[in-house]
């Protein structure tokens, strides 16, 4: 059985590792070199299993009211076998101490082509309670929409005074 914990160091490295082995999310090595460099000052969190982080994860606050899943990726031969629930749990429970009331997350938009990968992810998110917000057509790139998506957090409600 798995466990999900804080990385505290290593995390750039970590990063590279699981990045690089994912050609088909993450092919620039700029990229993969960018998010390990800017992770580094990221709440991180790894799911392990027999010794070996299988997922990571990197938070980055919006406080008071969300947290962004900046980066969360899977070891390819562990795709499919919960570690990404267990992180986006790790997640919710991280922006709830933190008195967020949204988990928000960015991925790759539809872009009229197959990409298996891509829609994988959109689903991923959609099956843990993410809703698809708003596509932001140059974001990142105008080759690469951005869909960001959003999911409450359970029993954290506006209060009166602040509407």
């Amino acid at each position: 059985m798995g466990r999900t914990v804080e990385i505290l160091t290593g995390k750039a490295e970590l990063c590279r590792s699981i990045m690089s082995a994912l050609p088909d999310w993450f092919s620039e090595s700029e990229v993969i070199e960018a998010s390990a460099q800017a992770i580094e000052k990221l709440p991180v969190f790894g799911y392990i299993e027999a010794d070996v982080v299988t997922a990571l994860m990197a938070l980055k606050p919006h406080l008071p009211d969300a947290v962004e899943i900046a980066l969360i990726a899977t070891r390819p031969e562990y795709h499919g076998q919960g570690a990404g629930r267990h992180l986006l749990d790790a997640a919710g429970g991280f922006a709830q101490k933190s008195g967020a009331r949204l988990l928000t997350a960015k991925t790759l938009a539809p872009r009229g082509r197959d990409e298996p990968q891509f829609e994988a992810t959109r689903r991923f998110y959609d099956r843990n309670g993410f809703v698809r917000a708003e596509v932001f057509a140059k974001l990142w790139h105008e080759d690469h929409p951005c869909l960001f998506m959003i999911k409450p957090l359970a029993g954290k409600q506006p209060s009166e005074a602040a509407l």
